[in-house]
């Protein structure tokens, strides 16, 4: 969980007791709204015999924003969902540093001829697999085609690039996929989860792809509703990318 330390530890202090505005948990979609609106996938795994997922839920506006971040260290799904979308609202993201670009335009044009693993089954994984050398699908919940979660290290090892889904934040699978990746394999984070921090190149990440929203009250009332990603498309957020390569330090 050392990421999801160091993504906390990122956050300025001064923002860390900013009190949270609200918080939305959607069949898909996780939002919170704190100094920022982050977003997350939401994961959630419950049988009637269960504790409350969230044994706070009800007064979560009643935190502040370290607080929520702190439910990313959580085993239950749905919590650490919370907590990544806190982390994502508190993080100050320099728009300078970013392109407005999307992963799968990354990985249609790095990906040419390399082989490749995307670990998460994105909806542009089809067109992919038409350029490149080599595609492997790596997925918890497999569709046709597609390999299991504990295949990982049979596939990874042999890869020019890796895209791992930010989701592995929250189901805390992230840092064992990154040790598998080889050092010459081009590596991204990749999906609305992703918190565009510059905390993930310290782990030999080269490029980070996510998203800004830039209209909270919209896509807080659409995460409610239900909508997919697919329909939050360009209505409210812009997808980034931030590349190590281009990354200026000063």
């Amino acid at each position: 969980m050392k990421i999801i330390e160091d993504l906390i530890s990122s956050i300025p202090e001064s923002g860390k007791d900013t009190f949270v505005k609200e918080v939305r948990i959607g069949p898909f979609w996780t939002g919170v709204w704190s100094k920022y609106c982050g977003l997350a996938s939401t994961t959630f795994i419950h049988e009637p015999n269960m504790p409350p997922p969230i044994k706070d839920a009800g007064s979560l506006t009643n935190k502040n924003i370290a607080e929520l971040c702190n439910f990313a260290y959580s085993d239950c799904l749905l919590q650490a969902s919370v907590g990544i979308a806190a982390i994502n609202s508190a993080i100050k993201i320099d728009l300078n540093q970013c392109h407005e670009i999307n992963a799968a335009e990354v990985l249609f044009e790095k990906g040419k001829d390399k082989k490749v693993v995307v670990v998460g089954h994105f909806p542009f994984v089809k067109k992919l697999g038409k350029v490149a050398k080599k595609l492997w699908i790596v997925e918890r919940r497999p569709q046709v085609g597609d390999i299991p979660a504990n295949e990982a290290a049979r596939v990874i090892p042999e890869a020019d690039i890796v895209a791992i889904t930010g989701t592995a934040l929250i189901n805390r699978t992230m840092e064992s996929l990154l040790t598998l990746c080889p050092k010459k394999s081009l590596v991204m984070i990749l999906g609305a989860s992703t918190p565009l921090s510059s905390v993930w190149f310290d782990y030999g990440v080269d490029f980070i792809s996510g998203t800004r929203v830039f209209n909270p009250e919209l896509i807080l009332r659409m995460v409610s509703e239900g909508v997919t990603f697919r329909q939050v498309h360009g209505r409210g957020i812009k997808l980034l990318t931030i590349q190590k390569e281009k990354y200026n330090q000063s």
